[in-house]
């Protein structure tokens, strides 16, 4: 699904506001708009949603050149509190924000919530949606097993190099918005001062992980192992190893927590003094207006650098979650190091040959090697769950595993390793190829559902043997779970950039009280975000003079484009950003184009000729003036029906910033819907060649599927209901609301469209005379408010119509 929730969007159309007699006025008022899910509205049940105000936040006000004081928000807070209280009687206030972002927390009953968006001074309510950390795959690393070796990630980027050259994250404080941190653990106990920071759960100052025995849900380590791959300085070397960190523990038991409390820590963190910030958490819901995303704009504002995880709902565009849809913020997707590729013959003792044998994931080349020359008894676990092992011994054996049962993979391989197991084969339970997962814990050979199931029927009466060749090196990839952009309305590409984020080791408490810390390999855009931050840190520290946009430029302009292997080419931008982060070019950077990529945004073939414009600027870090020269490369040949106009040539004196001016001329009359992907290519005299991914959409066919919708009164008790649905929709629908004749949104009363498979395209019309067909019955006399709602392709939009329809 693209949105986890329906999302209702009160539109900020002019609205009938007041009453004259019987007939609604001419006067008008916004409402505020509701982003939430719409079957809310219609209960009594008693919700939490984040308000937001029209009055400016601290850093919002700054922004626009605005004097703002506190006691001036929590007046116009107050205020706003007051008319709460007076169209919400259930309503209760838990937090209140005002320095990133302007407003309250709220219980309130969901039918109640229309009426609050009547109230001046409110801009807009969000529902109070689950945040949970962006990881997929956890393996715990026994002590025997582990080495430091085991951490590549960090010298893959170049922060070994970083080291060597004096940055270390030195004097920068990062904050870990997240599970908690075990701040005991020997290899960040360095990293916390007296102050560790502040716990949002249970409202205490001890960010601590969740231990084992909470009765509210499962322990975490979450945190502590992304603050590892930050900070950590021991047997695990973070990124930023002398960096200082704060943690804010907003995800509680089972790793789950709300937006008021994500909201809160952002806030509390900014006003605690952190440079840079990490959340590697998420949620489904492709918004860049939410009040996460919100928050973390106005952080970086405010010179934070705030860097999140894109989410692990990919390979599919749009599956970007928010705070990932950020405008400002740092969003980061995950990739995979290279690895080496090996051929698998496996062979049974009777003879028979498995066509369909290959190499899915193994701990070392060593150890995935050693299964050469050697004849190995094969034992039946099953599903591959603990008690599939119990009472069975596999030391120096083979675990034959089927896929299923809801058990990860890595999980199957760890349960084979702790039972002694060299290895394991591993084979589906349904038609069709399993994935590639690297880091399994033994090495793992996989066969489809055929040849699984015939070996399988001789289990026991076989032995089996392999033959494993090195086959090649796959370089950098983009993991496959990672999400991609675009972001909803905005069209920005996402992520910004990439980093890695597979079979990453890092710093974990055991929750043992005998052997309490310990180390793991997980995987997720999680673990790529942390990589990111601390590269921030290290900038920073070389860089004390930089603003947050310097050091998100540096990471853009230098990441390494990457190749998808499948292909042959380039990734696309809105699957990898600007590329793969690599901290030294980041510190050897001469030059900062920013922004460090642009959508141009949606055009409509209907419109013909259109023209859109943006300013990118080049700063010059050098102490020499530099020219450069600037063009504009699309990715797929298009005809003159779309050109790229820029300055060619443009100097920089030393330390100085320049404008360059960007026009693109579209006729969308001859072009293919769909989107272009293009590189604003700018190359210094010095040589050094920065690439500005950029992007453009043309009558994209299945977005937005609802837009520009109304009511037109026929006559009495005849209605014409219009929409436009540029793809048509899968369903289409209209709830009705009762009204007062001001137009305040009373209860839930029914529906007045309910069709699916609307097959055309556009403009859409249907009447309606005033009939709800929930019940069969004509609407009682009165007034009433409709919203109309559409899906298509698991998108979802609705929008309360702006007229007042009044039943006679």
């Amino acid at each position: 699904m693209f949105f986890a929730a329906v999302i209702l969007i009160l539109s900020t159309f002019s609205f009938s506001a007041q009453a004259n007699g019987n007939q609604p006025s001419n006067e008008v008022q916004a409402f505020a708009k509701y982003f939430g899910d719409i079957q809310e509205i219609k209960s009594n049940k008693v919700t939490t949603v984040i308000v937001e105000l029209d009055e400016p936040s601290m850093i919002e006000a700054k922004e626009k050149g605005k004097m703002q004081t506190k006691n001036k928000l929590k007046k116009a807070r107050n205020a706003v509190k007051a008319e709460v209280g007076k169209k919400a009687k259930s309503g209760k206030v838990n937090q209140e924000y005002d320095h990133v972002f302007s407003g309250f927390s709220l219980d309130v009953k969901g039918s109640e919530i229309p009426n609050l968006l009547t109230i001046p001074g409110i801009k807009a309510i969000y529902p109070n949606v689950e945040y949970t950390a962006t990881t997929l795959e956890e393996i715990i690393i026994e002590k025997d097993a582990y080495s430091p070796q085991m951490m590549h990630s960090a010298p893959f980027i170049g922060s070994d190099t970083a080291w060597e050259m004096g940055y270390t994250g030195e004097g920068v404080t990062v904050a870990i918005i997240d599970t908690g941190v075990d701040y005991t653990h020997p290899d960040l106990t360095h990293a916390f001062g007296d102050y560790k920071g502040w716990d949002f759960v249970d409202n205490d100052n001890d960010p601590q992980e969740t231990p084992e025995g909470d009765p509210r849900g499962e322990s975490t380590a979450h945190g502590t192992h992304v603050a590892g791959t930050v900070a950590a300085n021991g047997l695990i070397k973070g990124v930023a190893p002398d960096a200082t960190l704060l943690a804010y523990r907003v995800l509680g038991p089972g790793g789950s927590g709300s937006t008021e409390n994500v909201v809160a820590a952002i806030e509390r963190a900014v006003l605690d003094g952190a440079d840079v910030m990490n959340l590697s958490l998420g949620n489904s819901l492709n918004n860049a207006d939410w009040a996460t995303s919100i928050a973390l704009d106005h952080a970086m504002a405010d010179g934070v650098v705030a860097v999140t995880s894109n989410g692990n709902a990919g390979p599919d565009n749009w599956t970007v979650g928010s705070p990932g849809t950020s405008r400002e913020a740092i969003s980061v997707g995950a990739t995979m190091l290279p690895y080496n590729v090996y051929t698998a013959e496996t062979t049974s003792s009777d003879g028979v040959s498995y066509s369909s044998s290959q190499v899915q994931g193994f701990p070392s080349d060593e150890t995935l090697l050693a299964l050469n020359g050697n004849d190995y008894e094969l034992v039946d676990v099953g599903f591959g769950a603990p008690a599939d092992f119990a009472g069975k011994d596999l030391t120096g054996k083979i675990a034959l595993i089927s896929r299923g049962a809801g058990i990860p993979f890595v999980d199957k391989a760890t349960e084979a390793a702790k039972a002694g197991a060299e290895g394991a084969i591993l084979y589906n339970n349904v038609a069709g190829v399993m994935p590639l997962i690297p880091g399994m814990a033994v090495p793992t050979i996989m066969l489809t559902q055929a040849d699984g199931q015939a070996l399988l029927a001789k289990a026991e009466d076989v032995t089996v043997s392999f033959n494993i060749e090195f086959a090649g090196v796959v370089g950098e990839t983009i993991a496959d779970f990672s999400s991609r952009g675009p972001v909803v309305d905005t069209w920005m590409i996402k992520p910004d950039v990439s980093a890695p984020g597979v079979n990453i080791t890092s710093t974990i408490p055991t929750h043992n009280p005998e052997d309490p810390h310990g180390y793991g390999a997980y995987q997720g855009t999680s673990m790529a975000s942390p990589h990111v931050a601390g590269a921030a840190a290290v900038l920073l520290q070389a860089n004390p003079g930089w603003d947050v946009y310097d050091v998100k430029a540096a990471l853009m302009n230098t990441s390494e484009k990457l190749i998808d292997p499948a292909t042959g080419k380039v990734y696309p931008h809105n699957t990898q950003g600007a590329g793969s982060i690599r901290v030294v070019d980041a510190l050897e950077a001469k030059s900062l184009v920013t922004p460090g990529s642009y959508s141009f945004g949606y055009f409509e073939k209907k419109a013909g000729m259109q023209v859109e414009r943006q300013q990118f600027s080049i700063k010059n870090i050098t102490k020499k003036a530099q020219k450069y020269s600037v063009k504009f490369e699309l990715n797929k040949e298009v005809s003159s029906d779309l050109r790229v106009v820029t300055s060619s040539s443009v100097k920089v004196n030393p330390g100085s910033t320049q404008a360059v001016n960007v026009s693109v001329s579209i006729n969308t009359n001859n072009m293919a819907a769909g989107y272009y992907e293009g590189n604003l290519v700018i190359t210094s005299d010095s040589g050094e060649v920065t690439n500005v991914p950029t992007i453009l959409f043309v009558d994209e066919p299945d977005y937005p599927p609802l837009s520009d919708l109304g009511v037109t009164e026929l006559g009495p008790n005849e209605f014409e209901v219009y929409a436009y649905l540029p793809g048509g929709a899968d369903e289409f629908q209209m709830w009705l609301f009762k009204s007062s004749p001001a137009g305040e949104v009373g209860a839930y009363v029914g529906d007045g469209i309910l069709e699916n498979n609307v097959t055309e395209k556009g403009v859409v019309y249907r009447n309606w005379d005033g009939t709800n067909i929930t019940t069969g019955q004509k609407l009682a006399p009165g007034y009433y408010r409709v919203a109309i709602y559409a899906s298509k392709n698991g998108r979802t939009a609705a929008y309360l119509a702006e007229e007042i329809v009044q039943i006679r």
